[in-house]
């Protein structure tokens, strides 16, 4: 498939909650041929030659911000990584005006990271370009939730029916969030795990099955999805201890064998090892999409990125 087959109805890529299933469905099958360019030797194209492409990352990410850099650079784009620790941002520019200054720039694209929920969309009312969200405050992070779709359809086909348990810090977690709405657009039936502290009190209206004993929330499971304990988002008295959190949350081989066989293991990143997740289970090529996730990622936002950019440029024509 190639954008060519297909238009994005959308300006922006802000959320999953804008997508409808042949939206999404068609992101996953452009960022499947994706996966085979980034495989081969020559993996740069010009795809998207001579466009312009801004990250603007105000909270640190190692592995959105790698990918979304290489995704422009393998369509052609050049890329600008600003480094807002030494940027007017940090003497005290606000979102907005930092908005207005970008767009004087000119960009095609512009990815946005923020610690709060709705910067990315509000940054998409005040430029003139595409605005992508990789992640908003406790919102969403909408490419994360395709990615990972994308891991488990390559790995298991068709999500329908597959049920997946999404297990850990759900309160704090944009990935959860985007998770939920993608699997249940997918028509995957998604469980919710984690202990009381750390499930938001409006979570049985997400569409999924909460649990708060995760030996029964992965019983019959085809995926288990463990997440990060955000400790630098919560209260301290949110757990008493790792150690105590590990011993009814930890995701070991005891507990994954409650799982249907061949159940998969996935994670985000970065993992807390032996805190969420032990790495038995994690560094384990036969059960885990660990690896997997970080290369679906790449092709993922290069979709994403290809989508927003040819649909742009054929609606200026």
């Amino acid at each position: 498939m190639t954008t060519e087959d297909y238009r994005f109805a959308q300006p922006h890529f802000l959320g999953i909650a804008g997508l409808n299933r042949p939206e999404a469905e068609s992101l996953l099958d452009l960022a499947d041929d994706y996966v085979e360019q980034s495989r081969r030797t020559q993996k740069n194209s010009d795809k998207l030659r001579g466009l312009t492409q801004i990250n603007l990352f105000f909270e640190p990410s190692t592995r959105t911000q790698s990918s979304f850099e290489i995704a422009g650079k393998r369509l052609g784009m050049d890329v600008i990584n600003m480094a807002l620790g030494t940027s007017s941002v940090a003497k005290g520019e606000t979102l907005i005006d930092t908005a207005v200054t970008l767009n004087a720039m000119h960009p095609d694209l512009l990815v946005v990271r923020h610690s709060a929920s709705g910067a990315a969309e509000l940054l998409s009312q005040k430029v003139d370009c595409a605005v992508v969200n990789a992640g908003d405050g406790q919102h969403e992070h909408p490419t994360q939730a395709l990615l990972d779709a994308l891991t488990i359809r390559r790995a298991l086909g068709s999500l329908d029916g597959l049920r997946i348990a999404i297990c850990g810090d759900i309160t704090h977690s944009r990935v959860a969030r985007s998770n939920v709405a993608l699997l249940n657009l997918l028509a995957a039936e998604v469980r919710l795990c984690g202990p009381p502290t750390l499930l938001p009190s409006d979570a049985d209206r997400w569409g999924a099955d909460v649990f708060h004993n995760m030996d029964e929330a992965v019983v019959g499971c085809d995926v288990v999805m463990v997440l990060r304990l955000q400790s630098e988002r919560m209260d301290q008295a949110a757990i008493p201890s790792t150690r105590e959190y590990f011993k009814f949350y930890g995701l070991d081989r005891n507990r994954l064998a409650k799982a249907n066989p061949g159940a998969l293991v996935m994670h985000p990143g970065p993992m807390n090892r032996g805190v969420e997740i032990d790495s038995d289970v994690a560094d384990d090529p036969a059960i885990s999409l660990v690896t997997k996730q970080v290369e679906m990622g790449v092709a993922v936002r290069m979709a994403v990125l290809d989508m927003l950019a040819t649909t742009r440029m054929e609606a200026a024509k």
